[in-house]
């Protein structure tokens, strides 16, 4: 719901973000804002200002006011501030996974592990000097000639982040730009930024100086203004893959890097020997996990020859135990989705898949939860029989909706998932050596699970994808992100004569 900034709509005492600019709190000069709401009681949290390009170029203009001196700073000491922030998220891993719950609604145990996930990219950043030394040889040009290659910062760079983890995705990006010597300004989601703005209070009292960081809270025009503004080096992206094309389109056009990670459609592959005592609660973890909400959920199970109707039976029955409620209640192993909006989308696209021939196995579109009558809650559901050519099969749901396509080999499957548009992540399940080498070798998605159903990179590896599910060259984490926010300058460099000696006066 869109209002007026300053108005009574909703809760009268919720406030009104500000936006974080050259180390102050400032209003946007924005005249309306949205409201986020707690997705298991549709209570009214925030309101958060629609920046415009104004507000983009004031943070644009104290990030590039603040970069010649960051980038002067040895990176040793870039490197202490993030000492010091480690261990503030750590003190505040509580509160901050607390209201993660609140806005975005996954349970409180994932909440915690998104925290600690973004801990551990502030801790990979600490490492920064040594991930960003170059290389160099001796006489590598010619005799006397020396080469090597330095890595250097760029100037200010942009984040664009989602809500489905409005903690962690921010850290993939910020980080190493930061380490690495950029500036950097941060557009969370729309729909729970209030996180971030006691992750920047912590960011302030880590020691980060003015203009380094900065936070522009805000939806399209704020997202255009990035892209657009020349200031601005490159632009780090996850959403939608329409989303992640207008993003890389728009912003290579404008000549910056672009690092855009798109949508999904996980499968998990499920052979006759897999062992579902021990794995079917990573499967489960994986479909159903943030309510779906996550762009490495297998949404699809491709169940191999006569492993469909165990893999199916099974699935059913332990999906159907799950318990909804709220992400703050002890027990609840569901929240609701994002918002009124999602669980309406979702509920009918349940009912497309019905229509196009899908057999509910499992159906959650009546989902109600005792006490919480406003919450946007989606019951797990699974869908049996989903057909190749059906939208079902085809499109990311992002939902806790899981649908299952029975296929007849593992050559099969993989061609299947190679078929698709996405390439963000495919899992099997298997105790056969040579079928699970197979798949790692043949199948063509960015982060590959053997007997793992979510195939997240920690944070000293990139966060990998392909085709639909990814577009740039380097990805988030890891050395990708290194080399994603520094340029590669060569020196070739002659002093005194080479090979004829040394210089007179100058040596032995």
């Amino acid at each position: 719901m869109t209002t007026t900034v300053g108005s009574t709509a909703g809760e009268a005492n919720a406030q009104t973000l500000e936006n974080y600019i050259g180390g102050r709190w400032v209003a946007a000069e924005a005249t309306e804002a949205v409201e986020v709401r707690n997705p298991a009681t549709d209570e009214v949290l925030a309101r958060v200002p629609l920046s415009g390009a104004a507000d983009v170029d004031a943070a644009v203009r104290a990030a590039r006011a603040a970069f010649p001196a960051w980038r002067a700073t040895p990176p040793q000491e870039r490197a202490r501030p993030f000492f010091r922030l480690r261990q503030l998220l750590e003190d505040a891993r509580e509160d901050l996974a607390r209201q993660i719950v609140a806005e975005m609604g996954k349970t409180l145990d994932d909440a915690r592990g998104e925290v600690q996930r973004g801990i551990e990219n502030v801790e990979t950043a600490c490492g920064t000097p040594s991930l960003m030394m170059g290389y160099g040889l001796e006489d590598g040009a010619a005799r006397g000639i020396d080469e090597e290659v330095v890595y250097q910062p760029l100037g200010a760079f942009a984040g664009i982040t989602p809500f489905n983890f409005p903690f962690m995705i921010a850290f993939w990006f910020w980080p190493y730009a930061v380490a690495t010597g950029n500036t950097f300004i941060l557009k969370p989601s729309e729909q729970d930024p209030i996180v971030q703005r006691r992750v920047f209070e912590l960011i302030e009292a880590a020691g980060f100086p003015p203009g380094v960081m900065n936070l522009v809270n805000g939806a399209h025009d704020a997202v255009n203004g990035l892209l657009d503004h020349p200031g601005i080096k490159g632009i780090s992206f996850v959403g939608a893959t329409q989303t992640a094309r207008y993003v890389y389109a728009r912003a290579a056009a404008a000549g910056k890097r672009v690092q855009a990670s798109g949508g999904a459609k996980n499968a998990i592959v499920v052979l006759p020997d897999a062992d579902l005592d021990a794995y079917l609660p990573t499967i489960m973890n994986s479909a159903f996990g943030a309510a779906g909400q996550r762009c490495l959920a297998n949404s699809l199970v491709l169940p191999v020859g006569s492993a469909h109707a165990e893999a199916r039976d099974r699935v059913v029955e332990a999906a159907r135990a799950l318990r909804l409620g709220s992400g703050l209640e002890a027990g609840v192993d569901m929240g609701p989705v994002v918002s009124a909006a999602a669980r309406d989308r979702l509920v009918g696209a349940i009912g497309r898949a019905v229509d196009e021939g899908a057999e509910p196995a499992l159906d959650g579109r009546d989902a109600r939860v005792e006490g919480l009558p406003n919450g946007y809650f989606v019951g797990p559901t699974v869908l049996d029989k989903v057909a190749p050519e059906s939208r079902t099969y085809r499109e990311e749901l992002f939902g806790p909706v899981l649908g299952m396509s029975p296929v007849g080999s593992l050559d099969e499957a993989i061609a299947r998932i190679n078929a698709a548009e996405y390439g963000n992540a495919a899992s099997i399940f298997t105790e056969s050596g040579a079928a699970a080498r197979q798949f790692r070798y043949e199948v063509e998605t960015g982060n590959v699970g053997i007997n793992v159903g979510v195939a997240a990179p920690v944070a000293m590896f990139p966060f990998s994808g392909a085709k639909g599910s990814f577009l740039g060259a380097l990805h988030p984490q890891g050395r990708d992100a290194i080399r994603f926010f520094t340029e590669s300058k060569v020196v070739i460099s002659r002093w005194g004569r080479g090979d004829r000696g040394p210089v007179s006066g100058v040596g032995r």
